[in-house]
Parts: structure tokens; sequence; C-alpha cells
């Protein structure tokens, strides 16, 4: 129920939406900056990705390079960078799925966002 029956307050409701938006701003700020790691073969291949999903650093141990067997390498590179990226979704989904809910997106994020 809306205090006195009328119609609600647009200024307020305003700021409340912008308010929202420089919150979901900071967040994905702080997920740019933030790292987080995805390994594969028992950590023979780190992976590691900004929270908004940018690679940023591969590390390969020298026990996983096989000249003869390359496919090998390769999917462990891609099943580390395929962790880390799943982390990062999770760090998406813990700092912007309260705000995403905020703005309305009730649970099933914002459109357009992996989330």
């Amino acid at each position: 129920m809306i205090p006195g029956g009328g119609q609600p307050n647009m200024q307020q409701l305003l700021q409340q939406a912008q308010q929202m938006q420089q919150d979901l701003a900071v967040a994905q700020e702080e997920l740019a900056g933030t790292e987080v790691e995805g390994q594969a073969g028992g950590g023979l291949v780190k992976a590691t990705v900004t929270g908004s999903g940018e690679l940023r650093a591969l590390v390969i141990d020298p026990g996983a390079v096989d000249p003869e067997d390359t496919e090998t390498l390769a999917d462990l590179v891609v099943a580390a960078v395929q962790a880390a990226n799943q982390n990062a979704q999770q760090l998406q989904q813990e700092k912007l799925g309260p705000l995403a809910q905020g703005l309305g997106g009730g649970g099933g994020g914002l459109p357009g966002l992996p989330f």
C-alpha cells in the first residue's frame, strides 16, 4: 500500500534505480579486478581469468608437454580455461545476483548477461 493512497513517488523510484545502477557498476568493476583460477590435469594446466571472464594467465607444467601428443595438452588448456570461466560465472552470480533481482530480474538475471 502506498502511503497517502497516491501515485508512487517517481523521484524516489528514479533515485532507487540510479542507486542500483551505481551499485551494479561498482560490482562489475570489482569483478573486472578480481582474478579466479581454474585447473585441469591435477594442476598441470592452470588458467587465471578475471571475474568478468577475461583470460589473464595460463601456466603449463613442463610435465604436461609431450611433443608427440599436443592434443592432450590442448584439451587440458581448454578444460582449465573452462573451469576458470565457471568459477568466474559463480563469482558473477554471487556479486551481481542480488543486484539483478533488485533491478527486476526476479532471479533470472539481466537480459544479455550470462547469469
